[in-house]
């Protein structure tokens, strides 16, 4: 086939339904993407990403009604691509009638198939216009319940690569207690039960980065046996994570303070997620200075 370097996504659907949504997405992927493209002009913009010489391996375009010979030229634009050897998917972004309603009352914009102001009667007619090449989709997705959020996620499920550490990036957050969790964290870890610094005269007024307070929480027993536990853990769900489309994960390492244990169990954690490949950033909030 002429298009086996390329990987083309067509994205379609019903009109407030998350189609723009869906491209930001595709282009966090990577994908080269191209919004309200008419259908006239789609084979040139596919010859154009084939003839690039491997520098534009996969795109993706949003074709609505906006392009207004929609309708009638669509069908032939997806046509005359089969006929000229180029493999395509198509994304149908669909919702139930009374979520695009309240979008389209929120937004305060007309329904392009009801300019004169009708809405539902426009989400009726676009459903009809649409209904076969609905049922020509790869594949379709209803966002009636998706949040911004998760709408990423399943597109990132959808059409991400497959498991690839360097595709993850992994935010760790030393923090106490005492001055509350972090709230954008994905999994609190506590490292509280770890013998404590803090009550030791000359480790007091460092911190965990200092490597007599680092060498104190790491050298202990229980210290090198939980590390060796929670590390086999992040192995199992890492991936696990990254397969449901998830690309960023914030992971919370408390103790009473923040100052001693947890930074010296945040640091070690950050050299093994980079000595495995995944992009790592540490943050210790609690340090003062």
């Amino acid at each position: 086939m002429k298009s086996e370097a390329l990987k083309l996504v067509i994205i379609t659907g019903l009109s407030g339904a998350g189609k723009t949504q869906a491209l930001q997405s595709m282009e966090d992927l990577g994908f080269f993407c191209v919004d309200n493209l008419p259908p006239s002009l789609i084979e040139k913009f596919v010859d154009l990403c084939a003839q690039s010489q491997g520098k534009i391996d996969k795109a993706a375009i949003v074709c609505d009604l906006r392009g207004g010979d929609f309708f009638s030229s669509l069908n032939q634009a997806l046509e005359d691509l089969q006929e000229a050897g180029y493999q395509y998917e198509i994304l149908f972004l669909e919702a139930s009638d009374d979520v695009l309603v309240n979008r389209y009352k929120e937004s305060r914009r007309r329904h392009p198939v009801s300019p004169k102001g009708n809405v539902l009667e426009g989400i009726h007619k676009e459903r009809q216009y649409l209904a076969d090449l609905r049922g020509d989709a790869s594949k379709i997705i209803d966002s009636s319940d998706l949040t911004t959020v998760q709408m990423k996620e399943k597109i990132r499920n959808l059409f991400g690569k497959e498991y690839d550490p360097a595709r993850m990036s992994v935010s760790v957050v030393s923090f106490g207690f005492k001055f509350g969790i972090p709230l954008d964290a994905d999994t609190i870890i506590d490292v509280r039960f770890l013998p404590n610094p803090y009550y030791l005269k000359e480790l007091k007024p460092l911190n965990g980065k200092d490597k007599e307070v680092r060498d104190y929480v790491l050298l202990n027993p229980t210290t090198a046996d939980f590390i060796g536990r929670f590390f086999h853990m992040l192995e199992f769900i890492l991936p696990l994570y990254l397969k449901e489309g998830k690309s960023h994960l914030v992971i919370g390492i408390g103790c009473t303070g923040g100052q001693h244990r947890s930074v010296a169990i945040a640091e070690k954690t950050a050299e093994f997620l980079q000595m495995n490949n995944y992009s790592c950033v540490i943050n210790h909030r609690d340090i003062k200075g």
